[in-house]
């Protein structure tokens, strides 16, 4: 992980963003009143975000597991179901 003030990044962009997508290199960008930002490469941007949607999946799993124990379920045979469909 880089930290780098947004002078120098601004004067040397293209090798920050050659650090960020070839060496897989996080870049900090320090600014004025705390206001940073990170720069890494789309590759590692879309791993992220792929383990939110996951996480967000696993919660949707733990609480139906969650209910499950607790009995609050509904039991339905196919062809209830297959009914329903049908209406």
């Amino acid at each position: 992980m880089l930290a780098v003030n947004y002078s120098t990044i601004r004067s040397k962009l293209k090798d920050y963003c050659d650090k960020a997508t070839d060496n897989n290199e996080t870049v900090i960008v320090t600014r004025k009143d705390e206001k940073n930002v990170v720069l890494i490469s789309l590759e590692q941007y879309n791993a992220l975000m792929k383990a939110v949607r996951n996480s967000e999946y696993l919660d949707k799993i733990d609480k139906s597991m969650k209910q499950v124990e607790e009995g609050k379920v509904v039991v339905k045979t196919i062809e209830e179901l297959e009914a329903m469909e049908s209406e």
